[in-house]
């Protein structure tokens, strides 16, 4: 999943997003639709896009809830990429009429 970073000397920010992250619920098994962003800056390693894009689908068929999955993509690529920092970003279809956006980062903000 991990590559060279080309510029490892300099601090500059990756943007990924994509609207295709689905899994189920876990408790209904009706499938779950999100956008995720993925923000950081990279140290040694950059993520390469094809390995990300597959990675994300495998979600599919997992019965996960919402925080859950957030914070599990986040630790994933942050122990395969070491980035400096990376925020996670779920932006979830509206399912019972409540839209949810879970949001975590590494290292953990202050405060």
């Amino acid at each position: 999943m991990a590559i060279a970073n080309p510029s490892p000397d300099r601090a500059y920010e990756v943007r990924c997003e994509t609207p295709e992250l689905t899994c189920v619920c876990p408790v209904t098994g009706q499938p779950d639709f999100a956008t995720v962003r993925i923000r950081y800056v990279p140290d040694a390693s950059i993520v390469e896009l094809k390995s990300l894009k597959l990675y994300l689908w495998s979600y599919r068929d997992q019965g996960v809830y919402h925080e859950a999955v957030t914070n599990q993509i986040l630790d994933d690529l942050v122990d395969a990429l070491g980035p400096r920092s990376m925020t996670v970003v779920t932006d979830w279809l509206v399912r019972g009429g409540i839209h949810t956006v879970v949001e975590a980062s590494h290292p953990v903000p202050p405060g």
